[in-house]
């Protein structure tokens, strides 16, 4: 049974902050000497095989305006599509990256390997790179995927389960030039990026 509180009233959550940046990037607070270097740098080294490419993008709030604050971390597979610590891994691709969006523009850029599929089940997931997004009014961090436009996304068990078809968009990056893509993240609203339960 659950008590009747009469003598404190809920409160809202606190937002992430500036304390997530503190914390996670004390660099781009103007932090600097806390650790050697800011973890999560680059998801590859030089000599990672594969294609190297860069996707640049925004965060929407639901204003459909570009979050200056917003903090991003990724995983991925290699080219060949395995993981950090796998059997045959690249050993030039730890996979993780952490980055932040530019203070001014609220753009921000990922620098890596475009990820091969990713054997899953009998099947096979069409190369895709995780996110984690936290920012001001974000109190639980959002999970969603980059999958890519020019690839054969059919089979995609994820992108199966999705009922409104035409929001399989909102996961996709376009293709903008030799190894560039874009790929924006919108809270909500219009063309509202599909996030994950996980």
């Amino acid at each position: 049974m659950v008590q009747v509180l009469t003598y404190l009233q809920e409160t809202p959550s606190q937002t992430a902050g500036p304390y997530v940046h503190i914390g996670c990037i004390p660099s781009f607070t103007g932090i600097d000497g806390v650790y050697p270097e800011d973890l999560g740098l680059s998801p590859i080294s030089d000599g990672a095989k594969g294609e190297i490419i860069t996707i640049t993008g925004s965060v929407y709030d639901g204003t459909g305006w570009a979050m200056r604050d917003a903090m991003i971390e990724s995983w991925q597979p290699d080219a060949a599509g395995r993981f950090a610590g796998q059997d045959g891994a690249d050993p030039a691709v730890s996979g993780f990256c952490r980055f932040a969006a530019d203070k001014d523009t609220g753009e921000f850029t990922l620098r890596t390997v475009k990820p091969g599929p990713v054997p899953w089940r009998g099947g096979m997931q069409a190369p895709h790179i995780s996110l984690w997004i936290v920012a001001r009014g974000i109190n639980i961090g959002l999970s969603t995927r980059i999958y890519f436009e020019d690839e054969d996304n059919g089979t995609d068990p994820l992108l199966a389960r999705i009922e409104q078809r035409p929001r399989v968009d909102t996961l996709m990056a376009t293709r903008t030039g030799e190894g560039a893509y874009r790929f924006d993240i919108r809270l909500q609203g219009e063309g509202e990026t599909v996030f994950l339960d996980i």
